[in-house]
């Protein structure tokens, strides 16, 4: 008998196409729940989802037959299909995403940061964060295309 294990736990981030300040406060808890259910489906668990009116941050838990790209994709999918329809038919995501691995170590940190996203943007946006989490990771980005 096969069997395969992992605790694979990922930090997605991502925001609205052109960082449009379109999460309003009215959905923003139910499309973060939403999101949320997303990853339930997929049968992972979604340690917390939150973020601001231009974008979010997902700490996820999930199986090792997913790929961090498929998760990504249906994610965007399925809740820009569910905003279409229930809340506003402009609204889309940004055609990218950031993921980052965190460690189980790290998972109560991440949390909270991700907890405190209104606190944190009221002093960065949401560019200067992504660009940090990109060198605090070591990725080699241009400017000119991160934010497509």
């Amino acid at each position: 008998m096969s069997h395969t294990s992992g605790n694979i736990l990922l930090h997605f981030i991502f925001s609205t196409e052109g960082r449009r300040p379109i999460i309003k406060a009215e959905f923003r808890d139910e499309l973060f729940a939403y999101l949320g259910g997303i990853i339930r489906e997929m049968k992972g668990t979604a340690l917390i989802v939150n973020g601001v009116e231009d974008h979010v941050h997902l700490l996820v838990r999930v199986r090792p037959v997913h790929s961090a790209a498929e998760i990504a994709r249906v994610v965007k999918a399925n809740s820009s299909r569910w905003m279409h329809e229930k809340w506003d038919s402009q609204f889309a995501w940004q055609t990218g995403y950031g993921v980052f691995s965190v460690s189980e170590s790290n998972a109560a940190e991440v949390t909270e940061y991700i907890a405190g996203q209104e606190e944190h943007h009221k002093k960065h946006s949401f560019q200067e964060e992504y660009v940090a989490f990109l060198k605090k990771n070591y990725i080699e980005y241009d400017e000119r295309y991160i934010f497509d």
